[in-house]
């Protein structure tokens, strides 16, 4: 094949494939981006994923104690206030406002682990919860898989060809040459992108997929603030989260009460 043909067909398909890939980056990095967003406005969202000693449940539990709409006391229970039980008040949140209806349905005192393994009514509350802002998420995952394939069988199809073609016949003159060695400049110019075409680009600094890293890692802000003013609290809230997980009923519903 001619070499200056080759050429001809080999840099518009390089500079196809360059282009794909850039949008693929650009694709990812707007969905971590969002998702960054997401988290950073309701940090209830990021404690989801986090360990049950520093979780959304642990976190609305601390959000009403130092709202000063429940107590905890020496046995690990939680009790509502004067404040806890109007039902007039509320925490301003739908994760504490879940746990505090809960425990308005409650007729004493419970731990925080029964309510959150008994009180289906609170399970369902905080899966809602969740539910309605991650499916308007965009993931950067989706469709990634397909995307890949269809680059690298591209690529494939592309490098074998080329190769076939350049070392088939030797270059004659200047203009052959040269575009020769624009082709091979070209194909090496794909080997290194599709080296690292599956590493996610995260520059070193100010970068969104970091960012969405730090907003899931962060403590809560309630349980930071509990464990500044008072310490004994959240000590006993960690133990009300441990105990009664099922074993020992400890705070019976009221009768009416469903799901608990």
């Amino acid at each position: 094949m001619d070499h200056v043909t080759l050429a001809c067909a080999v840099l518009p398909l390089t500079a196809v494939l360059y282009g794909l890939r850039v949008l693929g980056r650009r694709r990812d990095r707007a969905a971590a981006e969002h998702r960054a967003a997401a988290l950073r406005a309701d940090p209830y969202r990021a404690a989801a994923d986090r360990r049950w000693a520093e979780d959304d449940t642990q976190a609305a539990a601390a959000r009403l104690l130092l709202d000063g709409l429940a107590t905890v006391d020496h046995r690990a229970n939680l009790g509502l206030t004067a404040s806890g039980a109007d039902p007039a008040r509320s925490a301003g949140h739908p994760l504490p406002d879940a746990l505090l209806t809960a425990l308005r349905r409650r007729t004493v005192p419970a731990t925080l682990g029964r309510i959150e393994f008994r009180d289906t009514a609170f399970r369902a509350a905080r899966e809602e919860f969740h539910t309605a802002w991650r499916s308007g998420l965009p993931r950067s995952g989706r469709g990634r898989g397909c995307f890949t394939a269809a680059w690298v069988l591209l690529f494939a199809g592309e490098t074998s060809f080329t190769v076939a073609a350049l070392f088939g016949s030797a270059p004659r003159g200047p203009v052959q040459w040269a575009a020769a060695a624009a082709t091979g400049f070209a194909l090496f110019a794909q080997l290194a992108w599709i080296n690292g075409y599956g590493r996610q680009d995260v520059p070193a600094a100010g970068s969104e997929p970091r960012a969405e890293g730090r907003a899931r890692t962060a403590l809560h802000p309630a349980l930071v603030e509990l464990a500044s003013r008072d310490p004994q609290s959240r000590d006993r809230l960690r133990a009300s989260r441990r105990r009664d997980r099922g074993r020992r009923p400890r705070g019976r519903s009221a009768p009416s009460a469903p799901g608990t």
